[in-house]
């Protein structure tokens, strides 16, 4: 991106507002806040245009509070939001998203891994056209067993699971258009999969290899646990935004196919006893057919309460089941 056009000229942002706004959770990070703030102000002054960076302290127990102080007497352009106890990386980032003023959001971790000079790189392929640019670890600089490995599996399942192919949904470092990020509520570990939901809504999506440095100060939040947290997570997102109007698909299918499973390995019994291979007690068989066709009778009943209650919801709510982006006359 140049520096001879400055943000505030280009076309793709609202020149009455904010042009960029930076949003960072911090935990613990009391080394690390000061030298990320004025590596991240250089970067803002160079590119030109309004900006701001605001930190979301989530709960800090050390001098992280102190720190954030004391870079916002020397940057303006920082503010600061503190949480009375850690609610965790989502809801910081759903705070940050909140307060944001910026017709471009960019989030970014507070560990010094991510480079505040790669936010550029974001911001030039945003102006292509893409409304959400999610940066890539090419290159990452973390534990391979602990950490690596297990985000490469998630990475996989979430792109499996989700349709949209993304190599690196756990890095924090993105770039967001404004309407992204405030038309979805964040909870659980739902910020790692803005980008997914951005994409079932019809936006553009693209990603840039960013560089990753090894953490200089402070412990590392993230364990190998996370990684299950993520899969029950994605399986929340597609529950919610595939089945959230027709539960009973889901449900229904499930049932439907633990049915037939159970159909199955009757009729196997049954064959196995015929041709006196297997009496029903000597196999499994008949004590599996039961609890699979039993299983799959709850699972339908399951899929029609929740039907039942997707409709409750709609018809109090009062909420529309589509959404218009685009009107003509």
């Amino acid at each position: 991106m140049s520096e001879e056009t400055p943000l505030r000229e280009r076309s793709c942002y609202n020149g009455g507002a904010m042009d960029i706004s930076i949003v960072i959770p911090v935990l613990n990070e009391e080394g690390n806040v000061g030298p990320l703030c004025e590596a991240a102000g250089a970067v803002m002054e160079k590119l030109g245009g309004t900006y701001e960076i605001i930190l979301v302290d989530d709960g800090s127990t050390d001098g992280t509070w102190k720190e954030i102080e004391r870079a916002s007497e020397k940057n303006g352009n920082i503010r600061a939001i503190g949480f009375p106890t850690t609610f965790g990386q989502t809801s910081a980032l759903a705070a940050g998203f909140h307060d944001a003023a910026g017709e471009v959001v960019v989030a970014m971790d507070g560990d010094l891994q991510n480079d505040p000079e790669d936010v550029p790189v974001l911001l030039e392929k945003l102006e292509e056209g893409f409304d959400v640019v999610s940066g890539w670890r090419k290159d990452r600089k973390d534990p391979y067993f602990t950490r690596t490995l297990p985000s490469s599996v998630a990475n996989r399942i979430i792109s499996w699971v989700t349709g949209v192919e993304l190599h690196d949904y756990g890095c924090t470092l993105k770039a967001y258009r404004r309407d992204c990020v405030k038309e979805i509520n964040l909870y659980g570990e739902m910020h790692r999969f803005i980008p997914a939901y951005a994409a079932w809504q019809g936006r553009r999506i693209a990603e840039v290899a960013v560089r990753h440095h090894p953490r200089r100060s402070g412990r590392s939040k993230y364990g190998v646990l996370r990684t299950f947290k993520v899969v029950l997570d994605v399986l929340s997102v597609k529950l919610r935004t595939h089945y959230s109007s027709k539960p009973l698909y889901f449900f229904g299918t499930a049932g439907i196919g633990s049915g037939l499973l159970g159909l199955a390995a009757g009729i196997a019994a049954i064959l196995l006893k015929v041709f006196g291979l297997k009496t029903f007690v000597s196999t499994p068989l008949p004590l599996l057919s039961v609890f699979l066709i039993l299983m799959g009778v709850q699972l339908i009943f399951m899929g029609l309460l929740a039907e039942m209650l997707q409709g409750t919801y709609q018809e109090m709510s009062k909420k529309a089941p589509y959404e218009i982006t685009r009107r003509i006359g």
